[in-house]
């Protein structure tokens, strides 16, 4: 298999076991697959039918050039519509106000890295709510699925990042995961569930997608393939198809770590699934545009069409916006 990705992880979302992996924990620049510990962390916070009307104040934190979904000041929305412009069209103003509502865009910024503590996402550092780059904020592969698997365990959330189409006011969107929905020559993945994809010119492209067959439910999070355009897509494409014809056969290389707050066991740095700093919490100085301390690096080597993956252990494996 074709596999260029910096990183990636194929995990079977029900019983968390990771069935492949390629630098899972490498600390790379999210875009706006962070959105998803955006919505893990306030979704609960508002009753879908709540309505707030939009200050200018509350849309000036919008970055330039960010993606958008159209919110004006001025105007009244339920949250349900700022969550279709969350998860639909990766609208920061979507973002910008519900963080406003939730106190303020530091407090939301700290109670997501509170959260991203609670689900041991421990190769995550939140700076900004909405994955726009900023220095110092950067996540992995594996946090990254941890927050797809904790949000998809919620009804509203795998509702939202399962929906197609919306309409906020008199203006129609489309869901910008092209796996879902079919677009720019994207075929749609029978089975796709959802859930977040991103891009920023300095992440590069990223995407987190889960899909279900015959009652399993696969999440597949792929980080920076070498080439742009669809490769983020058909390269999730390709790790989706071979997780659900060989995925079941193959010894799990690792599990994803349980949130604390469930019960979960403590993520140690002995684990082969350690805390930041560890081996395998290596970063990206080139994609993250910025100098940061450089941790052990996982290596992958392809053979025979299969990655030795070696992190503390030999493991096998299968050969737009912000």
């Amino acid at each position: 298999m074709n596999i260029t990705a910096r990183a990636w992880v194929v995990a079977d979302h029900d019983t968390g076991k990771v069935l492949a992996e390629h630098n899972p924990h490498l600390r790379l620049a999210p875009a706006s697959t962070l959105k998803m510990l955006f919505a893990d962390t306030l979704l609960g916070k508002f009753a879908r039918t709540e309505r707030h009307t939009v200050t200018a104040r509350e849309l000036a934190s919008v970055p330039e050039g960010s993606s958008v979904v159209g919110i004006r000041a001025g105007v009244t929305y339920s949250v349900e519509d700022l969550w279709h412009g969350v998860f639909l069209r990766s609208g920061n103003d979507a973002v910008r106000v519900l963080a406003a509502m939730n106190g303020g865009i530091e407090r939301s910024v700290a109670e997501m890295r509170a959260k991203a503590a609670d689900l041991q996402a421990l190769d995550t550092y939140v700076v900004s709510p909405d994955g726009y780059d900023h220095p110092r904020q950067y996540s992995s592969a594996y946090d990254l699925t941890l927050m797809a698997r904790s949000g998809l365990r919620n009804a509203d959330f795998r509702a939202y990042c399962g929906t197609r189409t919306a309409r906020i006011g008199s203006t129609g969107i489309e869901n910008t995961n092209r796996l879902l929905c079919g677009s720019h020559g994207v075929k749609p993945y029978a089975g796709m569930i959802g859930v977040k994809n991103g891009y920023t010119s300095n992440a590069g492209n990223t995407f987190t997608g889960a899909a279900t067959r015959d009652g399993r439910t696969l999440i597949v999070t792929v980080l920076h393939p070498r080439s742009g355009l669809n490769a983020v897509y058909e390269e999730t494409r390709t790790l989706l198809d071979w997780g659900f014809t060989q995925g079941s056969s193959v010894k799990p290389v690792g599990t994803l770590a349980e949130p604390l707050s469930e019960g979960g066991a403590r993520v140690s740095r002995d684990s082969p699934h350690g805390a930041a700093g560890s081996a395998g919490a290596a970063v990206d100085d080139a994609s993250l545009g910025w100098t940061l301390p450089v941790g052990g690096v996982v290596a992958g080597t392809l053979l025979g069409g299969v990655y030795a993956l070696r992190n503390r252990r030999t493991k096998k494996a299968p050969g737009e916006e912000s």
